[in-house]
C-alpha cells in the first residue's frame, strides 16, 4: 500500500507529516512511502534522510501522489490540491472541517474517505494519535517565551545592588494542553501566575503547575467532556467577564488560549478590559487559528491598543517545525499502525477511533457536526 507524503502549501507552514524516524516504522510495516522532493525542507530534513529510511522520493506532487492510497498531510488541501489526489483514495491530516467546508465539499465529491486528526476521539486508547494536544503543548511553550521576550520587564525576580525587582504578574485564560504548558513555562522564568477556566474541575491541573487559581461558581457547568469546554450561559458570561477584567487590570502579561469544542474561539477580552489594563501590558492571544479571544485582535498581527501591545501569532507550532513534524508524524504513525494488517489499512466501520476521525466516505460526509454545518 502506499502512502504519500507531500509539501505543505499553506503560507509560514514549516512541518512535514512524516519524519524519517516514523517513515522506516512504516516501510518495515509493510508500506511504500513516497515522498515528494523538498517535503521536509521546511523543517531541516533533507531528501536524503527519507530516502535512507526506505522512502522513494519523487520530483514533484503528482508523481508522489501516483498510485497512492492514503495522503498525509499537516493542514486541509486546497481545491486544486484535492482535485489531485486519486479518486477514492483516503487522507490523514488536521482538517479541522468546521473551519474549512469548501475543501469538505471537495472532498466528499471527489469520494475521498478523509479522516481529521482533530476529530479523534479524546479516549484513552486514542492518546498517542491526539495531534491536538501535541501542538498545543507547543504554541503554550511558544506563547510563554514570546511573552517574555515582548513584555519590556523582567519575568522573574531580581534581588540586585540597585535593590529588587518584583517578578512579574502573568494571567493565563484557559487551562488545557495549552494554557498548562504556558503556566509551567512562565513558571520555570520566574514569572507569578494566575490562570483561569470555565471547568472548575482543573482547578487542581493548574496548581499542579504553580499557578493560583481564580474563578467563579457557575450556574451550568462548562465541561463539554472530552477536555472541551462549551459556551456560558448569559448570566455565566456577565460574571467571567468581571472577573476576566479585573484580572486582566493586574496582569503584566494575558496569555489566553480559550477555544470552543477545540474549533473556535469565544471573545474573552473586550476593549473596555484592554482599556483597564497597565501601560507597557501586552496580551498574547494564543486563539488567533481560531478568530482570537480578544476582540481587538489582528490574527497575524501585532496591534497597540493605548498603551497595551496584543500579539496574535498564527500557527505557532510552525515555529518549532523540527519537533512539531516528530510528534506529529508519531501521532500519524499511532493513527495508521491501530488499523495495520500486513502492509495495509483497514477500515473498521465500528471501531470508535476510526468513526470518529471520519469526515467524508465514499461520497457523503459522515461527521454529524460538520454535516449539520453544511445543511445550515
Amino acid at each position: 500500500m502506499r502512502l504519500a507524503v507531500l509539501k505543505e502549501t499553506r503560507d509560514g507552514e514549516t512541518r512535514v507529516a512524516l519524519v524519517p524516524e516514523t517513515v522506516k516504522k512504516l516501510v518495515d510495516a509493510g508500506y511504500q512511502v513516497a515522498v515528494e522532493q523538498g517535503a521536509g525542507a521546511g523543517a531541516s530534513i533533507a531528501d536524503e534522510s527519507f530516502a535512507r529510511a526506505g522512502a522513494v522520493i519523487e520530483p514533484n506532487s503528482s508523481l508522489a501522489l501516483a498510485g497512492a492510497e492514503m495522503v498525509l498531510r499537516i493542514g486541509a488541501p486546497s481545491d486544486a490540491e484535492i482535485a489531485a489526489m486519486p479518486e477514492g483514495c483516503m487522507l490523514l491530516a488536521g482538517l479541522l472541517p468546521l473551519r474549512n467546508l469548501d475543501a469538505v465539499r471537495a472532498l466528499r465529491d471527489r469520494r475521498i474517505t478523509a479522516f481529521s486528526t482533530d476529530a479523534i476521539p479524546r479516549i484513552t486508547r486514542a492518546q498517542a494519535m491526539d495531534t491536538l494536544s501535541s501542538m498545543a503543548n507547543i504554541a503554550g511553550y511558544r506563547g510563554a517565551l514570546l511573552a517574555a521576550a515582548e513584555l519590556p520587564r523582567y519575568f522573574p525576580m531580581f534581588m540586585t545592588a540597585a535593590g529588587t525587582i518584583l517578578p512579574a504578574r502573568i494571567f493565563v485564560i484557559g487551562a488545557g494542553v495549552a494554557g498548562l504548558q504556558a503556566i509551567a513555562t512562565a513558571r520555570r522564568l520566574g514569572a507569578n501566575v494566575v490562570a483561569t477556566d470555565v471547568r472548575p474541575e482543573v482547578k487542581e491541573q493548574i496548581e499542579s503547575v504553580g499557578a493560583k487559581w481564580v474563578g467563579i461558581e457557575l450556574k451550568r457547568s462548562a465541561s463539554a467532556g472530552g477536555g472541551y469546554a462549551r459556551e456560558l450561559s448569559d448570566e455565566d458570561r456577565a460574571r467571567q467577564q468581571e472577573l476576566l477584567g479585573d484580572q486582566c487590570a493586574l496582569a503584566d502579561a494575558v496569555i489566553s488560549t480559550a477555544l470552543i469544542g477545540g474549533t473556535f474561539a469565544p471573545k474573552l477580552i473586550s476593549a473596555a478590559t484592554v482599556a483597564r489594563m497597565k501601560p507597557g501590558s501586552l496580551i498574547v492571544d494564543l486563539a488567533a487559528d481560531g478568530g482570537g479571544n480578544c476582540e481587538l485582535s489582528r490574527p497575524g498581527r501585532t496591534v497597540q491598543h493605548g498603551a497595551v501591545r496584543i500579539l496574535a501569532p498564527l500557527n505557532l507550532p510552525a515555529s518549532m517545525p523540527g519537533d512539531a513534524s516528530t510528534l506529529w508524524s508519531r501521532n500519524l504513525h499511532a493513527f495508521i499502525a491501530a488499523f495495520t494488517k500486513e502492509g495495509r489499512f483497514h477500515l473498521l466501520m465500528d471501531d470508535e477511533i476510526l468513526h470518529g476521525a471520519m469526515i467524508t466516505h465514499q461520497g457523503e460526509v459522515t461527521h454529524a457536526a460538520t454535516r449539520e454545518a453544511l445543511e445550515r
